[in-house]
């Protein structure tokens, strides 16, 4: 996976088996000792801890792995700042090794075995009992000591990653640390971004442990920067409504009209010159009234749903379009599913599939494979766990591995929404959006979504990069519009999609300032 370079606005995200990979090309290749690299970090861990909690007692759990050598020299090295420092050991001394034991021996002063008890008196704990080598479930001690730190209630630095997350994929386990702060080494892991392990890092500080640039070790998941905008084209002088992108949605029901006017409009403010939308011919009335920039089409329809009656028409509709937006509002009875999965697999354009397109395919990602234009899936969790024949729980612990088996099994390009976004390659590359934007949760912004991909698949962008400047786009859309709609530390209450589809011009200039996680 990953194979290809990192685009250059993806900032990496390197997983477990990479930053080993890079570890390795440091000491053998770059001739830089293990042990320096262990000393930086537990140097990088002691200075923002006494930087974060400049006072009181702290305690420092450590594993015997490499993750505990890094709590083995912030101990030490926090003993020199004069600080009152216990150090607990999860394994004998003897069991400890290499860089571990090393530094160990080098400890200013007394070490412990772990027990609960000793954390009563902390001001601060620091976690240095598991890596970013950890999968699946913790056991023995370690289990016990990540019990103890969930029941502290006082504040946790993390060494590297918090104890319990994969820092690969952002899976957590059942007992996993919340840590207030996270102090990594060398950059960020996918674990740090992406949930549930998004949640359990706290705040995010990478530390730079002297390992030089150009290690050949490709990333395959990278955080989405505000780069990504300028891939989007804009409408420069020569051009006419047809050359900025021309985008038709298909969609709309009976009490469903809303989510393909909402698409519709969004397409139109990210870009597109020009918009068609496919509606029901009984309900065309209403979206006459609504879409005023928007050119609808009357399909065939029963009682107010598309049927496979208005497949052809659907399809002409498409010919001289750039991309097809496919399922807002559609509706979920059998005629309408036959409808969507007919146009899917026929259209020779670019598609974006979202809402009940997405759950007119549950359980058949296969029969997507096999179109030969790019598509475009859109889906939030629960309509994940129906494409993939899975629940919505296991998409939530697994969130990446999901994105990218729907993917694979698509050939198509995954949008995973949520507040850690991810977007997924077939070929298992991932990007992820660190831009939150709570204003976003509610209903109608998916549609707007749906608009801004659709428009950029219009304009000819590569699918992948598309997807990405949408989600980016949209997001920093979402907190624009939170700003000029009351946001306050309360949250953003008073946002609906309307005003994210305002804020879409302005949310290509620029992106508002990210506060402190």
């Amino acid at each position: 996976m990953g194979a290809a370079p990192l685009p250059d606005w993806l900032e990496p995200l390197y997983g477990a088996e990479q930053m080993r990979a890079i570890d390795r090309w440091a000491i053998e290749q770059r001739g830089i000792p293990s042990l320096d690299l262990m000393e930086r970090a537990g140097a990088g861990l002691t200075v923002h801890t006494d930087r974060l909690f400049p006072r009181g007692p702290i305690v420092i759990v450590c594993g015997k792995g490499n993750n505990g050598g890094d709590g083995l020299v912030a101990g030490r090295l926090l003993r020199g700042f004069g600080r009152k420092v216990r150090v607990l050991l999860l394994a004998a001394p003897d069991e400890y090794t290499g860089d571990a034991a090393a530094n160990l021996r080098r400890l200013d002063g007394a070490h412990e075995p772990f027990e609960p008890d000793a954390l009563a008196d902390a001001a601060v704990v620091i976690d240095a009992i598991l890596g970013t080598g950890f999968a699946g479930e913790p056991r023995g001690t370690a289990a016990a000591a990540i019990e103890a730190l969930a029941g502290f209630g006082g504040p946790i630095v993390a060494a590297d990653i918090a104890s319990g997350v994969d820092a690969s994929t952002g899976e957590a386990a059942r007992a996993a640390v919340a840590a207030t702060a996270t102090v990594t080494f060398a950059a960020a892991k996918p674990g740090h971004w992406i949930a549930p392990g998004k949640q359990a890092c706290g705040e995010r500080i990478v530390v730079d442990i002297g390992i030089p640039p150009g290690a050949p070790v490709p990333p395959d998941a990278g955080l989405l920067t505000g780069r990504v905008h300028d891939l989007v084209p804009g409408r420069d002088a020569p051009g006419t409504k047809f050359s900025s992108g021309h985008v038709v949605v298909a969609g709309g029901s009976r009490g469903l009209t809303g989510a393909p006017c909402l698409a519709a409009d969004a397409a139109m403010r990210a870009g597109a010159g020009y918009v068609t939308a496919l509606v029901p011919a009984s309900l065309e009335p209403i979206f006459e009234s609504r879409l005023l920039e928007v050119m609808t089409r009357a399909l065939a329809d029963a009682d107010g749903a598309l049927t496979p009656a208005a497949v052809d028409d659907a399809l002409a509709a498409c010919e001289r379009a750039g991309a097809l937006v496919l399922g807002p509002g559609a509706g979920r009875g059998d005629g309408t599913f036959g409808f969507l999965r007919e146009v899917a697999a026929r259209a020779e354009l670019p598609l974006l599939i979202d809402a009940d397109g997405l759950n007119a395919h549950a359980g058949a990602l296969a029969a997507l494979a096999e179109r030969r234009a790019p598509t475009v899936l859109t889906p939030h969790a629960g309509e994940l766990a129906r494409l993939l024949e899975t629940s919505s729980e296991q998409v939530a612990r697994s969130r990446l591995r999901s994105a990218r088996e729907a993917a694979r099994r698509a050939r198509a390009i995954v949008v995973l929404k949520g507040d850690d976004t991810i977007i997924a390659r077939p070929d298992g590359l991932a990007a992820v959006n660190d831009l939150s934007a709570p204003g976003l949760a509610t209903a109608g912004t998916g549609d707007v979504l749906s608009g801004i991909i659709g428009a950029h698949l219009a304009k000819g962008m590569d699918p992948f990069a598309a997807a990405c400047a949408g989600v980016r786009r949209h997001a920093a859309a979402g907190r624009l519009a939170a700003d000029e709609h009351g946001a306050d530390e309360h949250g953003a209450d008073g946002v609906i999609a309307r005003d994210v589809i305002a804020a879409l011009p302005r949310a290509r200039r620029g992106e508002p300032a990210t506060p402190d996680e």
